[in-house]
């Protein structure tokens, strides 16, 4: 017999549509893979060589369970500059993914019945990961007329003495949308009105096109900031998904109980990813912008093609 919270949740899709289309790769079969947000590229040399280096100088024993330093002060480095927000060490946990981070989060903010209100579309692991912690999701519809953008107003209803969270996810997997200043200033207005945490997820921050902006929700003011729970990562923006290194910023008490469940769970990430990891947050950056107009070209293509179709 299983425990009744396993039973709460089935299989992720993505991962199964994954194993699905490596599985026809190895039988020979020609098949493009949309299973998961997974860069093609490779890791770039400078990063692998950062790896080896650290293999080579024996830095292979366990860490501190929420990051090496040089780690987290290049998480700082990389907050202040891209984004223009200021945090300290003990406002820094680094985890084994994002997806990591996300879970961790679920585990210290969420007692039973807690809720959680999640944007529709939404990435399939969200509402599984509340349920895995006792609590419970609240969908929030949007329409494709509305760009999948979710309307201020339109959480205000769903707002209950329970909710103590809402996902934000932007640029969106999987519609790519993405949030300007002026929505993220009502939902921050709104998250500061009745007391709830944002749960920003900005692991697709690097990857826009047109000329679209980033801005981190956190970065509008310092009382939404103070309410924000940041998660991104190096996998999508360095092509390192397989490296499983994600982070969370957000207020001290709760990276500190984040920091107290990692040490019970997976105790610290892998030491040679977390050195990779300072390479790829201060080496050059230049590969990416080759990656991304390589998408764009991707992206132009499937769009004109989709269109075309009746």
């Amino acid at each position: 017999m299983i425990s009744e919270r396993a039973g709460r949740v089935k299989p992720s899709p993505t991962i199964a549509m994954d194993s699905k289309a490596k599985e026809m790769k190895a039988r020979g079969v020609d098949v493009i893979n949309f299973g998961v947000g997974e860069p093609d590229f490779d890791t770039p040399e400078h990063i692998k060589d950062a790896a080896i280096r650290a293999l080579r100088e024996g830095k292979t024993k366990y860490t501190i369970v929420d990051g090496i330093p040089e780690l987290k002060d290049a998480i700082i480095g990389k907050l202040e500059s891209d984004n223009g927000l200021s945090y300290s060490r003990d406002e820094i946990i680094v985890s084994c993914g994002a997806k990591h981070s996300l879970y961790n989060i679920a585990q210290a903010l969420l007692s039973p019945g807690d809720e959680v209100i999640i944007p529709s579309p939404y990435w399939v692991s969200y509402p599984a990961q509340v349920l895995l912690n006792d609590g419970t999701p609240v969908i929030a519809g949007t329409t494709e007329e509305e760009g999948f953008v979710i309307n201020p107003d339109a959480l205000i209803p769903l707002i209950t003495p329970r909710t103590r969270a809402i996902i934000l996810n932007y640029p969106s997997n999987p519609t790519g949308l993405t949030y300007d200043r002026a929505i993220l200033e009502q939902i921050g207005s709104i998250a500061l009105k009745h007391n709830i945490y944002i749960i920003s997820d900005e692991i697709y921050e690097k990857l826009l096109y047109d000329a679209t902006e980033h801005t981190s929700i956190a970065s509008l003011s310092g009382d939404i900031k103070a309410m924000t729970i940041l998660v991104n990562g190096i996998s999508k923006s360095h092509a390192m998904t397989g490296w499983r290194i994600g982070y969370t910023a957000g207020p001290a008490e709760i990276i500190k109980a984040m920091k107290k469940i990692q040490s019970q769970s997976t105790s610290n990430p892998a030491s040679i990813s977390q050195w990779a990891a300072v390479e790829a947050l201060t080496g050059p950056q230049d590969f990416m912008e080759e990656m991304i107009r390589e998408f764009d070209i991707r992206r132009r293509f499937l769009v004109d093609e989709l269109n075309r179709m009746e």
